[in-house]
């Protein structure tokens, strides 16, 4: 197979992959750069043709790695500069202020059942026992509760979810209900 084949069969799929693991676009094409240049010295060394985008593909994820060691050498991280951690954290607290009304607005068996689950932290089979609920039947309430309280902050607030469906932002619908 020739470089030109290659490139143009995978450079696509390549170029995705690198932007799902790396965040600016320019440290993207810096590093297809690269990944062109090994695969030009390298190409002739792969015998099996149909092993080429497997072997693209790690040269790829080694040049990632590559990146980030690079990036933080001599660079010691704090927490601190764990940016997308500090912003999850104070959304994460702007909302909680929120939910308590929600929950309230539930009927009353439903509210105490998520106040003791979900912000006092007892576990669901507990919750069961003590209340001589059926452990199944209080997972299918409880799915419900939470789905209700989900519609009720869908009323007020748009959310914005990162790809682990982790709110990482938020933006207040204009319907006159704050949060």
């Amino acid at each position: 197979m020739t470089i030109e084949a290659v490139w143009s069969e995978y450079q696509s799929s390549v170029k995705a992959f690198l932007h799902a693991k790396v965040s600016n676009p320019d440290d993207v094409d810096d590093l297809l750069q690269d990944i062109v240049l090994k695969t030009y010295l390298h190409l002739e060394e792969i015998r099996d043709n149909t092993k080429v985008k497997s072997w693209l593909f790690q040269v790829a994820n080694n040049a990632i790695i590559d990146f980030y060691r690079q990036k933080g050498k001599g660079k010691e991280l704090s927490q601190d500069d764990l940016w997308f951690e500090n912003d999850k954290d104070e959304v994460r607290e702007e909302l909680a202020s929120c939910v308590l009304p929600f929950i309230q607005e539930l009927p009353q068996d439903d509210a105490d059942m998520l106040t003791a689950i979900e912000l006092h932290g007892k576990s669901q089979k507990e919750y069961a026992d003590e209340h001589g609920i059926n452990y199944s039947t209080l997972k299918s309430r409880l799915q419900k509760s939470r789905s209700r309280v989900n519609s009720l902050f869908n009323e007020c607030c748009e959310l914005k979810l990162d790809k682990n469906g982790n709110v990482i932002d938020y933006e207040a619908r204009g319907n006159g209900r704050g949060c």
